[in-house]
């Protein structure tokens, strides 16, 4: 595509973008759709403007009033994905003289907002839960994500899988401390390698696979994913169980439910068993109550332990949504509660970075529910030989209580959890 042709498309998309009327990723795709023309060069151009739009929103606020043209344009060229080069023969001499402008200015010794390109309303409650290290994290939400596999141990061997993707031209690395995971730089094509298509791995963050550790289910149990969305950590949990015992995946959408379906086909389990249910006080939760196992809560939250991927949702999100989902969570959480037998394990987990939907959320149900009793989350890692789990930790006497992974501390997305075991 002729590159003014490209920056046309890339403006129209960043205004559709900017509305926040849906998802980011939902409208990309459906705009590739709508665009089935498109190569893959041109929508990785386009799909990397909009996100480095979404990443650095307020800097790129900041100096598009000194440009001309349509605002979009402006965003468009700021956050343009691709060669200097190519980008500047699709503009015009007025446009290039003010982005060589742009591009003298020291971020540096601009304004806070511009730099951390956080809401404001969620500005203070970071800085207090991390002080200094504040601007590294917020550093790491203005970068993209790597890319994470978990080798799925019913069938392959991280070593095994590792040198399959080499022999792809894919190089791998093992996560620091899931024993599962696969680490990639880039976003290359899996889908249709033949590692792939057998189930010897799934896409999830590193994180992630260390819930589904966590919940340390063993085979034979009766075990629950309370929020199990399109099954990622299902199927971690499923493999760890030895396709053994019976593991329900319950979601209030049906939706989500569905896109589990060809992921539990590859991945060769027949212990699970998808469920849609309306609400946490379903007639089939009250059915299994008090006969499960180990529960998984992964409850919905704010998602702001996503923002290197979902930039978005920083900007779609607010604090009265924040105070609506903490309500929903508590709810939640109570009522999976009441499936745990004696012994068993309940696992809450977020991928939040609020204090208001993660430790406040813990102490709360531990205040309320003297049957259970928290446990630390760093000696049950351990315990499975996961390597610097302190690291991973916070909270409590030793600061070993709950799960806290960091962006900038971990490389995996935002993630807490909080573990209890029932007397």
């Amino acid at each position: 595509m002729h590159p003014k042709a490209l920056l046309d498309v890339c403006s129209e998309l960043v205004r559709l973008s900017l509305k926040f009327d849906h998802p980011t990723d939902a409208i990309v795709s459906k705009f590739f759709r709508d665009n089935r023309g498109l190569g893959p060069r041109e929508r990785a151009t386009l799909s990397g403007t909009v996100y480095t739009v979404l990443r650095k929103k307020l800097l790129f606020d900041h100096f598009a009033p000194s440009g001309s043209g349509p605002k979009e344009r402006r965003l468009a060229i700021l956050g343009f994905y691709g060669p200097g080069d190519f980008l500047r023969s699709a503009l015009t001499e007025q446009e290039k003289n003010w982005l060589d402008q742009c591009e003298k200015v020291n971020v540096a010794d601009l304004m806070e907002r511009h730099r951390h390109n956080l809401p404001d309303w969620l500005v203070q409650p970071l800085k207090d839960q991390l002080g200094a290290d504040f601007w590294p994290l917020a550093e790491s939400l203005n970068q993209g994500a790597g890319l994470d596999l978990r080798v799925n141990a019913l069938n392959a061997k991280r070593a095994d899988v590792q040198k399959e993707l080499a022999q792809a031209g894919i190089k791998a690395l093992p996560t620091p401390y899931s024993p599962w995971g696969l680490r990639i730089a880039g976003k290359p094509t899996l889908n249709k390698l033949d590692v792939f298509t057998r189930g010897a791995f799934e896409v999830q963050d590193e994180g992630s696979q260390l819930l589904a550790m966590l919940l340390d289910a063993r085979r034979g149990e009766m075990v629950v994913d309370f929020c199990a969305g399109a099954g990622g950590k299902t199927l971690a949990i499923g493999a760890a169980m030895r396709s053994t015992g019976r593991l329900y995946a319950f979601d209030t959408s049906a939706h989500r439910l569905d896109a589990l379906k060809p992921r539990l086909a590859r991945s060769g389990l027949s212990n699970v068993h998808p469920a849609a249910i309306a609400h946490e006080r379903d007639e089939r939760i009250k059915r299994l109550s008090g006969k499960i196992d180990r529960v998984l809560v992964d409850a919905p939250c704010s998602g702001l332990g996503t923002l290197r991927r979902n930039p978005d949702l920083k900007w779609r999100q607010t604090p009265q949504l924040v105070q609506e989902m903490a309500g929903k969570q508590a709810a939640i959480l109570q009522g999976a509660a009441r499936l745990l037998k004696p012994g068993g394990r309940l696992v809450y987990a977020t991928c939040s970075l609020l204090v208001q939907e993660n430790e406040a959320i813990a102490q709360a149900f531990t205040d309320a529910n003297k049957e259970f009793t928290p446990l630390d989350a760093g000696a049950i890692l351990s315990g499975l030989k996961v390597e610097g789990a302190a690291s991973l930790c916070s909270g409590g006497d030793d600061g070993q209580r709950y799960l806290r992974l960091w962006p900038q501390r971990h490389q995996t997305d935002g993630f807490f959890a909080a573990v209890w075991q029932k007397s």
